[in-house]
């Protein structure tokens, strides 16, 4: 797997860059504007075609754009389910301008809608986003943590939606914290031998693009998003171990998207790279 870190680039693309190379990332993530705002920003190009031959220049591929939180494609307002279109379709563009294979989102939440009528909405909005995708560019769906009404939080409802939009552009994205806090017991070889064999029964392995590795203070189905450092919490060095030697999951990529400092942020790559090495020691 190419394991790399969500890196904020309020500094530039060149300090991202240079951050995410420094704490020995392979891959990257970012956010292409505000990710609390429907305010979308101006795209760039010259800006970002810098930002991708910085990238292949530090090796670091594939890069991920990371959509706004405030994206909800379920919503039963209309000005909230098109401004999240718009957010959605604004960081397609940019991924396609700035040579970003993936862009990642969240679907957002029911609330007291229909199920139904909040899927078939999503639906409508993924196939919308889809219609006017650039080759080369891929929309990943992230599982949430399950509170409340969010949509998208079991492996069954994710497969639903790929489904329902059978887009070769369209994939997944599986959070290790959202699928702790959903249920998923991934802290052993067995529950993530369980884990992707249920990811590969409802949704098939090729569609799962993407992981973000973040392990979780929390307990077992609590339906809380809360990422901590990698192996200090209930998924641990076990289930990360798992995840990184499990064969089904070999060319994937993970992103951390760990809390904390810098300093943190070296921490928890270089734990990453410790479970790795010792994965691939193995005879």
């Amino acid at each position: 797997m190419r394991v790399g870190l969500h890196v904020h680039v309020a500094g530039g693309y060149a300090k991202a860059v240079e951050h995410a190379k420094a704490v020995g990332a392979a891959a990257m993530q970012v956010f292409s504007t505000n990710p609390r705002s429907y305010r979308r920003t101006a795209i760039d190009a010259a800006s970002l075609e810098a930002f991708a031959q910085l990238r292949r220049e530090a090796d670091l591929d594939p890069c991920a754009i990371h959509t706004p939180y405030l994206v909800n494609l379920a919503s039963a307002d209309p000005k909230i389910s098109q401004g999240s279109l718009g957010l959605l379709k604004h960081d397609l563009a940019v991924a396609a301008r700035g040579g970003m294979r993936f862009v990642n989102t969240h679907l957002g939440s029911y609330g007291t809608r229909d199920r139904a009528e909040g899927f078939a909405a999503i639906c409508r909005a993924l196939e919308a986003a889809l219609a006017d995708i650039e080759p080369d560019v891929f929309l990943v769906l992230e599982n949430s943590a399950g509170a409340g009404n969010l949509a998208g939080g079991t492996l069954e409802e994710l497969g639903a939606f790929v489904r329902a939009v059978p887009h070769p552009q369209l994939g997944i994205c599986l959070d290790t914290a959202h699928a702790w806090a959903t249920g998923y017991e991934i802290n052993s070889k067995a529950g993530v031998d369980r884990f992707i064999d249920e990811a590969s029964k409802q949704i098939g392995i090729d569609r799962v693009l993407m992981f973000h590795f973040n392990d979780t203070q929390v307990p077992l189905g609590a339906s809380r998003d809360r990422h901590w450092h990698i192996g200090e919490g209930s998924i641990g060095f076990e289930g990360f171990r798992a995840l990184l030697a499990h064969p089904e999951l070999r060319g994937k990529t993970a992103i951390l998207e760990t809390p904390g400092t810098d300093e943190d942020d070296l921490r928890n790559m270089q734990t990453i790279h410790v479970i790795q090495s010792a994965v691939l020691s193995r005879p």
